[in-house]
């Protein structure tokens, strides 16, 4: 098999009913987005590869040859390509510093790359786990009548084929939590990645292959166009489409799923509060310093609206402007880097534009706010923490996806509440607090998918997805394993 992770051209674009293919349409290239290299030069595949793909997908799962096995079947294939997955975590550690343009020693590497390789496992033995059925809970009169007795079930079954739409920030995890657990449950998937992020993607298919999956049961599609994810989100023969992404392109995907009334689940945009209580205001510095320094503010569950009491917001904006300071900006590839690039020339005009708003609006940049002036290359934003005068702000209440942190004052708890609240996302909040009644009856007010209290967990066993904007249905957890199957109704009478 040609090496297809050399620089400069990509021999292989796309994986097709048991093939590897070289793309027939558009060229376009991968920068790496700390020096704006190119990593990759690559053919997008064209339409009709994509149609094969999901004719391949389709027949692979109508025949039964994946979908049809017993679950001890399908893990025993499912343990081979784990182990497939995991000896090539020294690529993925490499993509993700050179496509995404991860720091190599940040914390968030962890998710780039190690907890994926680790929850593979989890999952099989959680979907092992998981009964193949249900009874339904008729009562004993409807269950005997003069008739006929009956027994009412609620079987799980394979879905269909799932188109999964994978985001930059964290492409290997985002892809990761679509393939694995619509693998496990018996679909066929056809993965189609970010094209700022795609050559991790094409480790999905090599493992497919060296772990000898039907053909047709793992597809993958490369492309810098629309023109794929388009097909695959509207064709019929896809039952399921599982996207990550931005909440504009999100309602786009809803949209052209409606007419054949596709599955959907859509993990999408956020904007999290944090609220310190007042016994807790000594630690929002800290957290300032983190939401920056986590792949460079590029996480929609990062807590970017920090509240705090109003008569300790100066306080507090002057230590977290201390704390991102000295923050080392630099390349991925180095070790001492803390603060890497964004994605794209794109990402960094919209930190500029939002900042520039927030202040339009009545905010003070407290600290950074511009292109660092030493990186002459690569898309870098300092690290960045806004004073802003209420939660109407546009930099409150916009996603901007950046190292940019704002910081509003509250009255009273119920105000913070109030504010947390007052935002077309739901995706995640944070709430920290010495009193830990408090601060739980506190986060029990919010309306989000996700509420974190004095801590957080990224975890096989625990679901998160969104409300509002931010989305729909469940990734992770057993509610997460569930969205890839169907339920059928089973009576049978005697």
């Amino acid at each position: 098999m040609a090496n297809y992770y050399g620089r400069r051209v990509l021999t292989y674009t796309g994986y097709i009913d048991g093939k590897f293919v070289r793309g027939q349409g558009a060229s376009f290239v991968v920068e790496n987005p700390s020096d704006e290299s190119i990593v990759a030069e690559i053919n997008s595949v064209a339409a009709g590869q994509v149609d094969r793909a999901i004719g391949g997908a389709r027949e692979s799962f109508d025949s039964g040859n994946w979908s049809g096995l017993t679950m001890k079947q399908r893990a025993e294939a499912m343990h081979r390509y784990s182990e497939a997955l995991k000896k090539r975590a020294d690529k993925l550690k490499e993509l993700a510093i050179t496509e995404a343009g991860c720091p190599v020693n940040s914390t968030v590497m962890g998710a780039q790359v190690h907890a994926p390789l680790r929850m593979t496992d989890e999952i099989i033995d959680m979907f092992l786990r998981l009964p193949e059925f249900d009874q339904n809970p008729l009562p004993l009169h409807e269950r005997v009548n003069p008739y006929f007795t009956v027994q009412s079930l609620k079987l799980y079954r394979p879905l269909g084929v799932v188109a999964a739409i994978s985001a930059y920030n964290v492409p290997f995890y985002t892809a990761f939590w679509k393939v694995i657990p619509a693998l496990v449950a018996g679909n066929s998937v056809i993965l189609r990645p970010n094209p700022f992020t795609p050559l991790s993607a094409m480790i999905f298919a090599e493992a497919a292959d060296e772990a000898g999956l039907p053909a047709g049961v793992m597809n993958v599609i490369i492309e810098e166009g629309l023109e794929g994810g388009l097909a695959i989100t509207t064709d019929p023969r896809v039952d399921m489409v599982s996207f990550t992404g931005s909440c504009v392109v999100g309602a786009k995907v809803a949209e052209q799923a409606a007419p054949t009334l596709k599955r959907l689940v859509l993990e999408l945009g956020g904007k999290s509060a944090a609220i310190f209580l007042p016994d807790s205001v000594g630690r929002a510095a800290a957290h300032g310093h983190q939401v920056c320094t986590s792949h460079a503010g590029q996480g929609c569950v990062l807590g970017t609206r920090v509240f705090v009491p109003q008569e300790s917001k100066d306080e507090v904006l002057e230590a977290m402007a201390a704390a991102v300071a000295n923050v080392k900006i630099g390349v991925a590839s180095d070790p001492e880097t803390q603060l890497g690039p964004v994605i794209s020339k794109g990402q960094r005009a919209r930190c500029e534009q939002f900042t520039e708003a927030a202040v339009a609006a009545g905010g003070r940049v407290v600290a950074g706010g511009k292109r660092p002036a030493h990186m002459d290359k690569g898309y870098f934003w300092e690290p960045t923490v806004l004073d802003l005068p209420d939660n109407a702000n546009p930099a409150a209440q916009e996603e901007i996806f950046g190292p940019v942190v704002g910081v509003i004052g509250y009255k009273d708890l119920d105000h913070a509440v109030q504010m947390a609240n007052d935002s077309k996302f739901g995706l995640s909040a944070w709430v920290t607090g010495q009193d830990k009644v408090a601060a739980f009856q506190t986060g029990l007010k919010i309306r989000s998918g996700a509420v974190n209290v004095n801590g957080a967990v990224m975890s096989s066993y625990a679901s998160g997805g969104g409300i509002k904007m931010s989305g729909l249905g469940r990734e992770r957890g057993v509610e997460g394993l569930r969205e890839f199957q169907m339920v059928t109704t089973f009576n049978l009478g005697g």
